[in-house]
């Protein structure tokens, strides 16, 4: 009876879940996605207004004097990436505030403690990030099309592109979130790196005006790719080739999130 009791019970750190624990992962992925949709007004139809404003002044204040960017009118030329700048900085937030706002209150973990393995919590916290960013990049994109008339082109591609740009950002969004253990570290990270990225990234101009140096550094760049490809993918310009941006940023998601992995895997500053 007892041999039989010993062949029944799982050996030490095996999963009674299996190799995935869906359920967990469910959970984790719905309570992030409630998150933003419970504030609708703050962390969907803010960003719709901000990127609305911001597309109106440019319009107002430099699109008749400007002329054309790229073979296309400015206000065209800006508004794929005034959208990605968006999306960015929105997954960013969801998933910071997520992850800083559960370790001020204490409750982070309810979030380490359940059988969640490393890479269960980063797809759980990203999915936030990039439904978020995707729910933003509609909102917008039926904006352009009603009040601009700016539709598409290749909409496949610009959805991958706003997918791995929401995914970027969110991986960026977890390690700063784990960095951090005040809202001023995170607000700080938020003004001083991922702003600045943002809207040096070719978001207001092409980057063929940039001396050698600016335009090489700004090839380094993972979100110049994000938004050049998704200005391919909605009015077809594009001042690099959209199929490596894609590669290019593709690289760049699974960097971040190998690095988010491994802090969940090793509890950095997470765990006591």
């Amino acid at each position: 009876m007892a041999q039989n009791d010993s062949l029944n019970t799982p050996e030490m750190g095996a999963r009674r879940f299996g190799r995935v624990n869906w359920l967990g992962l469910e959970t984790l992925i719905r309570r992030e996605v409630r998150r933003f949709l419970a504030v609708w007004t703050q962390t969907l139809l803010a960003p719709l207004v901000t990127a609305g404003l911001f597309l109106l002044i440019f319009n107002l204040a430099i699109g008749p004097r400007r002329g054309e960017v790229m073979g296309v009118p400015f206000i065209e030329f800006i508004a794929p990436g005034i959208l990605m700048m968006t999306v960015i900085q929105n997954a960013f937030a969801n998933v910071t505030s997520s992850i800083v706002i559960s370790k001020v209150q204490g409750n982070i973990v309810d979030t380490l403690m359940p059988p969640l393995s490393p890479l269960e919590m980063v797809l759980g916290y990203l999915s936030g990030g990039i439904g978020r960013g995707v729910f933003v990049a509609l909102g917008i994109g039926l904006g352009m099309l009603l009040f601009l008339g700016i539709g598409i082109q290749h909409p496949i591609m610009a959805l991958t592109f706003v997918v791995l740009g929401s995914a970027f950002l969110g991986g960026l969004g977890i390690i700063a979130g784990v960095f951090a253990n005040k809202f001023d570290q995170m607000a700080a990270i938020t003004n001083f790196i991922v702003t600045p990225l943002a809207f040096l990234s070719g978001t207001f101009y092409s980057v063929e005006v940039l001396p050698p140096v600016l335009r090489g550094l700004t090839q380094m760049n993972p979100i110049f790719y994000l938004i050049d490809g998704l200005r391919y993918s909605v009015i077809g310009v594009s001042d690099s080739d959209p199929w490596k941006g894609l590669i290019f940023c593709s690289f760049a998601v699974l960097v971040v999130v190998a690095i988010s992995w491994q802090m969940f895997r090793t509890g950095y500053r997470l765990k006591p």
